[in-house]
């Protein structure tokens, strides 16, 4: 799908939410976007390997992984334009764009070989993003078909809170809504459900009492 394809309501509605937001975004996030480190230290990319990033957001995370794998080529999706200008400054100013390359595009339907030139990527990963796509499993089988042979996808989301108490969860939720962000009640069967139709391998872990849900999908070599 070409930037021109892009559904404009969506990406629309992202520009206006992220506009002046990511000027403070990173320093806001790192309070209740828990897990995220987690699931790149947990990477484990191969040498020379390839990463996608759906969702990418301000760059945060695809800085992180870079620095951690400085011989990994770097890809990074997102659908609004605002936070690819603030993600391309950090990967400037971290004297990254040699390794990294962004585009602009739907994680719900992308043509990786139109966008970066590469077909299938060794890990690829989604930190927080399926909460805000519209029609977001269709992400899930997105990101499963650009896996090359033995690669792996791994999601960080908020979870249900499901060991919190009650008044926390409406709270949270409450708060999220502002910024049109909807944990996803099925996530977890979902990721289950595909990793059954493709034969892959499913590991699933609860964080923070329910807080964050992590599952990561490994496909066959």
């Amino acid at each position: 799908m070409s930037t021109t394809d892009l559904p404009a309501s969506h990406a629309e509605l992202m520009d206006g939410v992220y506009r002046w937001q990511r000027h403070i975004y990173d320093l806001t996030r790192k309070y209740y976007l828990l897990g995220r480190d987690r699931l790149i230290a947990g990477l484990d990319v191969p040498q020379g390997g390839t990463v996608l990033e759906l969702g990418c957001g301000t760059g945060r995370n695809i800085v992180l992984a870079a620095r951690r794998h400085p011989n990994a080529r770097l890809f990074g999706l997102d659908i609004s334009a605002e936070m690819l200008e603030t993600a391309n400054a950090a990967i400037a100013r971290d004297g990254l764009a040699a390794r990294v390359s962004l585009a602009r595009g739907d994680a719900t339907d992308f043509d990786a070989k139109e966008l970066f030139g590469v077909e299938r990527f060794d890990r690829v990963f989604v930190s927080y993003s399926l909460s805000m796509i519209p029609g977001w499993e269709k992400t899930v089988s997105a990101a499963l078909a650009s896996l090359a042979p033995g690669g792996s996808l791994h999601v960080v989301d908020f979870g249900q809170q499901e060991r919190l108490p009650r008044w926390f969860r409406a709270l949270l939720r409450g708060w999220l809504r502002k910024f049109h962000v909807e944990p996803r009640q099925s996530l977890r069967d979902i990721l289950e459900s595909e990793s059954e139709r493709t034969g892959a391998t499913f590991h699933f872990r609860t964080l923070y009492r329910g807080y964050a849900w992590l599952g990561v999908i490994g496909t066959r070599k």
